[in-house]
């Protein structure tokens, strides 16, 4: 029989009855990751430094986006933790402690975070851009993010929204009390283009509002809306903006333009579309990376 030596991931064969699984693994004080075969007699008994079932992660691992993710995060979180232990430059740590209270900073960082040579990389050039000057305003600190549109419908589709790295609780926080507050608006009639009045009138001449008008004016409202998710880094929320107009999407991509700015960083914005990046359906375990905020 012949079997391929090389394993990217978790793989299985069976030999006289019995099925043997393959999984990378890292090992601490060499800086490599080496393959580990399991039986699948052990039953599940056989754990590893962490105390994981060897055996389950081979079940599972590779085959859904959940066990994929599950993988990459353990062997992750291991690699990092012996970086930290013993080679981990000082200096690094340092910057990591400060973005914890800095906002622009931790915005500058993004997901180089626990890779030190994108962190210099990221600091060096901000400096350059910036002139060395961090008292100058926020604004603009982030790269503009991405819009697309993809078969957005507007009685019923997602709003995708990809982050630069996974989000803290706080980060969801924000980003879903603006969503919330853009859909009380909405639902409160404020995407209304028959009713705007004052819109390209001068200030200078008193200009009169007639709110009869206002009053008259054929009712433009939010139907419905979705709570935001977020799976790692990208988040969505479904939504109807019923008979608004469209410039309640020009509203909140100006909300998430400052947004992304001053606060937490966007990368891409997608209206419409079934699934985006690794999303898998049904997967609400804040332990693979979900978060949520209740609109």
């Amino acid at each position: 029989m012949h079997m391929c030596c090389a394993f990217n991931r978790c793989s299985s064969v069976s030999l006289n009855q019995e099925t043997l699984y393959f999984c990378p693994k890292f090992v601490p004080g060499t800086g490599r990751t080496t393959i580990i075969a399991v039986s699948a007699k052990s039953s599940g008994r056989r754990k590893d430094d962490d105390g994981d079932s060897l055996v389950e992660d081979a079940k599972g691992s590779g085959t859904t986006a959940r066990g994929r993710r599950l993988l990459k995060v353990r062997e992750e979180k291991r690699k990092r933790e012996y970086d930290r232990l013993h080679n981990y430059p000082s200096w690094a740590k340092v910057l990591e402690e400060a973005a914890r209270n800095d906002v622009e900073l931790r915005n500058v960082l993004g997901d180089s975070i626990g890779k030190p040579e994108q962190m210099r990389q990221k600091v060096e050039d901000r400096i350059r851009k910036k002139g060395r000057d961090f008292h100058k305003s926020k604004t603009g600190s982030v790269v503009a993010f991405k819009v697309t549109f993809r078969d957005f419908s507007p009685v019923g589709s997602n709003i995708w929204f990809k982050l630069y790295g996974p989000p803290s609780d706080r980060d969801v926080d924000l980003i879903g009390s603006v969503i919330q507050s853009w859909y009380v608006m909405g639902r409160l009639g404020a995407y209304n283009s028959y009713n705007l009045q004052l819109a390209n009138t001068s200030m200078e001449y008193n200009p009169l509002y007639d709110a009869d008008k206002g009053f008259n004016v054929m009712a433009s409202s939010f139907h419905d809306i979705g709570d935001l998710e977020f799976q790692d880094n990208w988040g969505r929320v479904w939504v109807d903006i019923g008979t608004s107009d469209y410039f309640a999407l020009d509203v909140l991509l100006n909300c998430l333009t400052v947004l992304s700015s001053e606060y937490l960083g966007i990368q891409q914005v997608v209206f419409g579309g079934r699934s985006m990046g690794d999303w898998e359906e049904g997967m609400k375990n804040p332990e693979d990376g979900y978060k949520y905020f209740k609109i």
